[in-house]
């Protein structure tokens, strides 16, 4: 093995460190308004922030500047969602500045780490699609493909979620209170975005038709600008986020007759707009807050693009040649309508050359399955919010309707299924069936779910447009995930497989030659079990548990939701709870199962499942009996600093799905590249990660898709299995039974009811698989050099699922956009292993 490596770094430049220390004062002074005395953390954290923003300026206008004088095709991604967490270090280190100022501020008597907690998380995303888009936006930069990202600027994020007596409670997540210093303003950049009112027709005299849109209500979208630098700080794109106003703030006459509410009703119904990420949609008004806020951030974004488009190029017609749109899930579905409204109505475009031109612009990255992911909005709402943009949808959906009844004539059934307009229980506009039509490009994100969108939701539309489908399988940027989460095992893989591996993943698989080797296991070992003792230090602060480093950490992280199966999970902890009780004296492998992750607000059975989590924690957690082999901790508040904590500290990754309902994951490959092994279906990347790793390198247990499909057609009961499952069998009744909520037996009558009857997501008739796979797990572990070496070619195998690949892909395949410096040969095109 490579001797014991110790970071080294070349000796600073003593020039460069004066001259950032000399910053960080100046803006502790004259931004701040502080002398380093009276300087509180969040205030050094914010002067030294400012300091680095200034750096990450000067080379974003110089980006900017380059891409505009080569008249480069340029990039824009439009997500509801960028779960972008903290910046600082992340910049810090794409920036190469990490050593200096780390320096820097400890000469100014300040640490970095404690700054780096001073950053709140900009919790603008949800989960997997947030953090997808955030790691997209970072791999652009690093590739210096000109790119620009629109999304809104929450005020509040999702939600910060708080643990009460086992439930879920939310409350705001106040990340502004302190300011943005990352942001820049941009007051001058403006646009007023419509809603409601009446459409006119109008004829010029000469033949031809033009609509005038008078609407009801305006809403001024303001732009909020943060630079989003790549690796080696070679290039820096912008992140713009819009924030909503009333044009007139205050009504002043209203506010002198003695109405103080009433005065600024216009601006409270306007901000209502980027208040929250997913605002709770199970009132009228808040379905018709979801569908404002989505038309709202469209809007203003094609508005601004086509602006940038105009001043630079001064034609239209050009537009798909400069520019790409990316759709990240359906939610930016309506740029389709948008952007033939302003071709159309605004710039006199005739339809045929607009629709040519909007479909060769768009394309659209489908996230989900799940055909109620899939946004239907009611006719009735459209027509009263967005009068114009229904005619458009109309009169797109007849041509469409007009090529489906050419290609299967008479076949209404077929007419249905693709059309726009769902003429079933309501009139409902099908906003993911827009996105397809509207175009040129359609990305599943997994090899499998590619494949299953051909043979479910779009089967028809693909029958229809063949060929527009491709598959664009999800990646994450090792910079955070691995540099920056886990810096000692990238100081191990830097003396292991050479500095370049900063730059080239590729290189990563050199570490499987070691894997095998004691020495080198040994060290590995020393990496893992130190960031396991952070995170025990952690749950012991926040939840007064006290977890075993040693033992094996089992980690469940990602929203809360029944097909992500945590309730599978759950059950094997009860089952196995169970088993450790009966024979205490066994040698059972120690464990600690950690779950973390957030359930939709109105998502109730969700929610339930998460107090069922803490109250087997609690019974679990101080039972004396089973003499610490088991524990139990739910971790409040998921984040990306939290999971930055959690993943490089994971030996076991659960990605239980039900097949064929995950799109992709990262969050398996994120615990894969730490060195966690992984338990899994055979779902989303899941099966390109068995293909990467090697089969005898992850625990598969489960039904596949297809079997899935099969069990659901003979019915939902599960009494069948359950009665061959004494494991199962005796966990369900133990829950049911109140064992586990002694203060309310009755509470979770209704999680035994659907294992027992209404097992939709096959999580009882995959128990006794999952619970096989987990004693191999434990087989596995009591072996520790078999499993060292499988960690450690875990790591080696992964560099295929870096986010630079995938934007490879994109750029290559949708956006037709040059990418800087060619690719690591290897990562080219997946290559399957069938043994290691």
């Amino acid at each position: 093995m490579p001797a014991k490596f110790e970071p080294h770094h070349a000796p600073l430049d003593e020039l460069a460190l004066a001259e950032i220390k000399s910053a960080i004062i100046t803006k502790l002074t004259l931004s701040i308004g502080k002398e380093a005395s009276f300087a509180t953390r969040h205030d050094w954290y914010k002067a030294a922030a400012l300091t680095l923003r200034d750096r990450m300026v000067h080379r974003w206008l110089v980006s900017e500047k380059e891409s505009y004088d080569n008249g480069a095709k340029r990039v824009y991604y439009l997500s509801l969602e960028f779960l972008i967490g903290r910046l600082f270090t992340d910049a810090l280190n794409n920036m190469g500045l990490l050593p200096l100022f780390e320096a820097a501020l400890g000469d100014l008597g300040v640490g970095l780490d404690d700054l780096r907690k001073s950053e709140p998380d900009a919790a603008l995303g949800n989960g997997g699609l947030g953090r997808l888009a955030a790691c997209f936006m970072e791999s652009m930069a690093t590739l210096a493909i000109p790119a620009f990202g629109y999304g809104i600027r929450y005020d509040f994020g999702l939600f910060r979620q708080v643990i009460l007596h086992g439930w879920q409670q939310e409350y705001p997540d106040e990340w502004l209170g302190f300011g943005n210093p990352w942001e820049l303003q941009r007051p001058e950049v403006m646009y007023h975005v419509h809603f409601g009112g009446s459409i006119e027709s109008i004829e010029d005299g000469r033949g031809r038709t033009s609509v005038v849109w008078h609407p009801g209500e305006t809403v001024e979208a303001v732009a909020y600008d943060t630079p989003i630098v790549g690796w080696r700080g070679q290039h820096v794109n912008g992140l713009r986020l819009w924030s909503a106003r009333a044009p007139d703030p205050l009504k002043l006459d209203v506010f002198n007759t003695g109405d103080y509410l009433g005065a600024s009703a216009e601006q409270a119904r306007a901000e209502a707009i980027c208040k929250f990420l997913y605002p709770n949609d199970e009132s009228a008004a808040g379905r018709e807050l979801r569908l404002r806020q989505e038309y709202f951030f469209v809007s203003a974004s094609l508005q601004d693009l086509v602006k940038r488009h105009l001043e630079s190029d001064g034609n239209l017609r050009g537009l798909a040649n400069k520019a790409a749109v990316q759709m990240n899930d359906t939610h930016p579905s309506l740029a389709i309508a948008e952007l033939m409204r302003i071709l159309v109505d605004i710039h006199n475009m005739r339809w045929d050359a607009a629709w040519q031109i909007t479909n060769a612009t768009l394309s659209y990255t489908n996230h989900t399955l799940l055909p109620e992911a899939l946004e239907t909005w009611p006719v009735e709402l459209f027509q009263r919010l967005l009068p114009r943009h229904l005619e458009i949808i109309y009169r797109i959906n007849e041509a469409h309707l007009d090529r489906a009844d050419a290609n299967m004539p008479g076949d209404t059934a077929f007419r249905a299924s693709v059309s726009i307009i769902d003429e079933g229980a309501g009139r409902r506009v099908r906003m993911g069936n827009l996105a397809f039509i509207g175009s040129h490009r359609i990305n599943g994100v997994s090899a499998m779910h590619s494949e299953l969108m051909k043979e479910t939701v779009f089967h028809d539309l693909n029958q229809l447009y063949p060929g527009r489908i491709t598959n664009k399988t999800n990646g994450i940027t090792f910079r955070r995930w691995l540099m920056l989460a886990n810096p000692k095992l990238t100081n191990l893989l830097r003396a292991t497989c050479g500095e370049a591996v900063l730059d080239d993943p590729t290189r990563l698989t050199r570490l499987e030659a070691f894997a095998g080797d004691a020495a080198f296991q040994q060290e590995f070992g020393r990496v893992k079990l130190h960031n396991k003792i952070a995170l025990a230090r952690v749950i012991g602060e926040k939840l007064g548990i006290q977890a075993d480093p040693s033992a094996l950490f089992d980690v469940q992280i990602k929203r809360i939701h029944e097909y992500k199966r945590q309730l599978l999970n759950l059950l094997e902890t009860v089952a196995l709870y169970q088993a450790i009780k009966d024979e205490p004296d066994r040698d059972w492998v120690p464990r600690v199962k950690i779950f973390a992750g957030k359930a939709a607000a109105s998502y109730r059975y969700a929610k339930l499942i998460i107090k069922l989590i803490n109250d087997v924690a609690e019974v679990v957690n101080n039972d004396t009996t089973i003499r610490g082999k088991l524990k139990v901790a739910f971790m409040p508040d998921y984040n990306v600093s939290l999971a930055e904590i959690i993943i490089p500290a994971a030996d076991l990754s659960e990605q239980i799905s039900t097949a064929g309902m995950e799109a992709s994951g990262t969050g398996n490959m994120k615990l894969s590249l730490n060195g966690a092994l992984t338990i899994g279906t055979l779902d989303g990347a899941n099966i390109e990660i068995r293909d990467q790793v090697g089969p005898e390198n992850i625990a598969i247990f489960g039904m596949d898709a297809a079997e899935v499909v099969a069990r659901r057609a003979r019915g939902l009961d599960a009494s069948d299995v359950i009665g061959k499952s004494p494991n199962l069998g005796r966990a369900i009744t133990a829950i049911e039974r109140g064992d586990f909520s002694p203060d309310d037996p009755g509470r979770f009558l209704s999680v035994g009811h659907a294992l027992r009857h209404l097992d939709h997501y096959v999580v009882s008739a995959d128990f006794d698989s999952y619970w096989d796979a987990q004693r191999g797990i434990d087989a596995r572990w009591q072996v520790p050099s078999a499993w060292s070496r499988a960690s450690i070619l875990n790591v080696a195998r992964m560099a295929w699922f870096s986010s630079d690949r995938t934007i490879r892909e994109y750029a290559e395949d949708i956006w037709d956009v040059p990418v800087a410096g060619e690719p690591p040969s290897s990562l080219a095109l997946p290559h399957l292993r069938k043994g290691s």
